[in-house]
Formats: C-alpha cells, sequence, structure tokens
C-alpha cells in the first residue's frame, strides 16, 4: 500500500497582491492580497497550499494584462488600474503549479509565450505561490549545473566525433538553448536524450519546436536525423559510464520518434548487442501500436506518453492528430504492459481542467486499461486564455484540485506512482513515494 501523504507546515498569512510596472519592476501592494484561481473563479489562496517560490523559478510579466487583489477589509476583489502588469512565476522542474494568476486582458494584448504561468504573492522577505513540488530527485535543479564545465565537455566530445549528428544536435541544446537533459549527458549523469525524428503526426497546439499556434517556437527541431550507428555510439557511452543510465528517445527538439520506427528499432537492437546494462525508453505520443510492439520485441523497456487529457475530445482539441486516434494512444499503453514494460504518463496538467470530475473519471480507467505504473505531472506550457478558448466549455469548471485529484487516484491505484522523471529500470518495483503535501496552518 502507498504511504500516507506527507504534510508539511507553510505560511499563516496570505502574502500580499504582487504587479509590475510599465518598465518592468515588480512590486509588493500595500494592501491588497494575493489571489489565484484554481479553477471556478477567483479566490484568496486559504484553501491551497502556499509555499515559497522555489529557488530555479522564473519571473515573468504578464503584459497587457491588469493585475487583481483582494481587500481584505471587505472582502472585495479588484483590478488594479492604471499602467500596471500582471505578474507570474515560472516554476523550476519538479514543481507543479496548482492555480493560475487572475487577470483582465486587454484587447491589445499578446498571446503569451509558451510557459505554465503560476500565480505569485510577497511577504516576509520573499515570493510565494501554489505548488507542489512531485519529485524529490535532483536531476534537474538548475544550481547543480556547471555551465563552463558543460562547454568543455562540449568542446571534447565534439573532437571525437565531428561527424556524429545527434551529438551535433545534442551541443545545440545544451549551450543554445539551456536544456539540462542535454547538459545532463554532457556532464555523465542521470538520463541522455536520443532525439532522432523531425517529422510528427501531431499538431500541438503548444508544440514548442514547430509552428504553436499565435506564437513563437521556444527552439528550432532537430534537422539532420542520425542513424542507427550515432544513436548506438551515443547510448552506449552513456550506459558505459553512468550507474543506473537511462538513454531516451523522444525530446522537446524533434518530433515523434516513432515515424522512424526501423532507425529505432536497428539503434535498439544494436545497443543489445553490446551490453545488457542501461534503460532504454522513449518519450512518445504512443500513435503507432504496432511500431510499439516491434521496439518493445527489440529490447524498449518503458515509454512515457504524453497526454493532456484522457478524454477524447479534450485530447484531440490540443493535439490535433494526423492519422491516428487516442484509441491507438491506449492500445500503445496496453502494449508495453502485456510486454512487461513501465508505463508512465506525461501528464500535461492544467488546474481546472485536469481535475474536472469527467476528466479524473477518464484518467482512471486509461490507468486500469492501460496498466499505468507512474503519472510524471508537468505544467501544460500555454496561454491560459488560449487554452480554455481553444477548449470552449470543457475547459472551464471547478474541479476538485490537482492534489485530491492525486491522492484519489493513489487511493484507487495503491502501487501508481508520480515523479516528474524517467526512472532506471532497476527502481520499476520501487514502494511508491508519498505526494508532499504543504499545507496552510
Amino acid at each position: 500500500m502507498g504511504r500516507r501523504p506527507r504534510r508539511q507546515r507553510t505560511r499563516t498569512t496570505i502574502p500580499k497582491m504582487v504587479y509590475a510596472d510599465s518598465e518592468g519592476q515588480i512590486f509588493d501592494h500595500p494592501y491588497l492580497e494575493m489571489v489565484c484561481d484554481p479553477g471556478g473563479g477567483p479566490q484568496p489562496p486559504t484553501e491551497l497550499p502556499v509555499v515559497p517560490v522555489p529557488r530555479g523559478s522564473d519571473l515573468y510579466t504578464l503584459p497587457g494584462r491588469q493585475p487583481y487583489g483582494r481587500d481584505p477589509a471587505t472582502g472585495k476583489i479588484e483590478m488594479l488600474d492604471g499602467p500596471f502588469h500582471a505578474v507570474s512565476t515560472f516554476l523550476a522542474p519538479a514543481w507543479v503549479r496548482l492555480s493560475h494568476p487572475v487577470f483582465d486582458t486587454r484587447t491589445d494584448a499578446p498571446t503569451l509565450p509558451l510557459y505554465a504561468y503560476a500565480p505569485m504573492g510577497y511577504s516576509q522577505n520573499q515570493f510565494w505561490t501554489t505548488a507542489v513540488r512531485v519529485d524529490p530527485e535532483p536531476r534537474q535543479d538548475p544550481w547543480l549545473f556547471d555551465i563552463d564545465a558543460i562547454t568543455a565537455n562540449v568542446r571534447k566530445r565534439r573532437a571525437k566525433s565531428p561527424q556524429n549528428r545527434m551529438i551535433q544536435q545534442l551541443e545545440r541544446c545544451a549551450l543554445d538553448y539551456g536544456c539540462r537533459a542535454a547538459q545532463n549527458y554532457f556532464i555523465g549523469r542521470f538520463e541522455a536524450p536520443l532525439p532522432t525524428s523531425e517529422g510528427c503526426n501531431a499538431q500541438c497546439v503548444g508544440c514548442i519546436s514547430l509552428d504553436p499556434v499565435n506564437t513563437t517556437a521556444a527552439h528550432e527541431r532537430i534537422v539532420k536525423s542520425p542513424d542507427a550507428s550515432e544513436i548506438a555510439e551515443v547510448a552506449l557511452e552513456h550506459i558505459a559510464r553512468v550507474e543506473k543510465a537511462v538513454v531516451s528517445f523522444g525530446q522537446g527538439c524533434e518530433g515523434e520518434p516513432l515515424l522512424r520506427a526501423k532507425v529505432l528499432e536497428d539503434a535498439i537492437r544494436l545497443i543489445r548487442q553490446h551490453t545488457t546494462k542501461g534503460t532504454i525508453h522513449l518519450n512518445s505520443n504512443a500513435s503507432l501500436p504496432k511500431v510499439v510492439d516491434k521496439l518493445c520485441s527489440a529490447g524498449l523497456q518503458s515509454i512515457r506518453i504524453s497526454m493532456n487529457s484522457a478524454v477524447e475530445s479534450t485530447y484531440t482539441a490540443y493535439y490535433r492528430p494526423r492519422n491516428y486516434a487516442f484509441d491507438d494512444v491506449r492500445e500503445s499503453a496496453a502494449t508495453v504492459t502485456r510486454h512487461g514494460g513501465f508505463v508512465s504518463l506525461n501528464l500535461l496538467v492544467f488546474p481546472g481542467v485536469s481535475d474536472l470530475e469527467h476528466e479524473v473519471v477518464a484518467l482512471e480507467r486509461f490507468i486500469q486499461e492501460g496498466g499505468v505504473d507512474m503519472i510524471q505531472m508537468r505544467n501544460l506550457n500555454i496561454d491560459p486564455e488560449l487554452y480554455h478558448n481553444m477548449l470552449g466549455t470543457n475547459g472551464h469548471g471547478k474541479g476538485i484540485g490537482l492534489v485530491p485529484m492525486m491522492e484519489r487516484l493513489r487511493a484507487k491505484f495503491p502501487r501508481l506512482r508520480y515523479g516528474y522523471f524517467n526512472p532506471p529500470h532497476q527502481c520499476f518495483g520501487d514502494e511508491p513515494g508519498p505526494i508532499t503535501v504543504p499545507q496552510n496552518r
């Protein structure tokens, strides 16, 4: 059985509202209090965990958006008028936001870039937000990365294999885009990414590498797809030097790796011809179950299925699949389970949508039918108003809350694990850890 959630004390009073002036300077209001929207409308964060903004998080102004606060004397939630902007925090890795900032959008406001916007307040000489950490592993904690050492290792690796197209892509990701996964490869620890595919059979509204809706992609997609030998070279190097190494297809800098089925199958077999060590993993939209079956037969051990919802209409509105259906996604999960593999969901959560009752019921069904072992709770990076408008009436309402959702799923599936990172195969059978839930006192 899973252990009971661990409760942590947080603050005792509501932080003050924060806002930015036209120069981007952030101020705390003298008396208006922080408000947030967990789904269902603005409210003070009295029913949510309020924690210090995690180390490594970023702060953003929200242009063209007037901030709201609550007058403690009257209880009224009111807009701060004038030349001001709402502000937000983009949480550090392994942290999940539990609500959204509250603002009024002007007609000339631009669409927000692809980040996950969490509310923010200020008191006791620090910023506060509503969030929970879902994975204690420090795999991508920003302060653990020495960029000078990474740069030096990149130069050494480039000199060793100057023609390897995968290493060329990983170099760009590590140095130009600051990708922590690519940086970890050059440091020689944790998980090595294996980007392989320039094409995709989905058109995600919030795609970070190609033509997102009404905004700009965070980076360019891989354009020089490596062959099986180039893939195996990187994977075998990483497995040889890292205890409990994970090597994974499917990264943010590429499309859908299942579209390069033969190359992936050949690469997996080539890796396994040389070693039985390491974990071979796939991050995927799981659109091609027959291909998944072949890869499992070749030696694929785990899959992380990317989805924003187990409700087909909600999923389709965001992923906009081409030549596959949501039933294919469900079948891929069941396929990996039949092969004895480990199934994770890369669940792109959005407060006020993911925790709606019909969404939770559909997710319970998917977990049951697909044999899901783990849910990696990931914040959906998108302008919140764009997402609401995209989903229509299905995207509005008061949910049960993301933490109660996690607790409900754990109660129904005691072996279900939560996290943020892909585990090595040595940890597949580990006892699920507690849900760490900060609590207002």
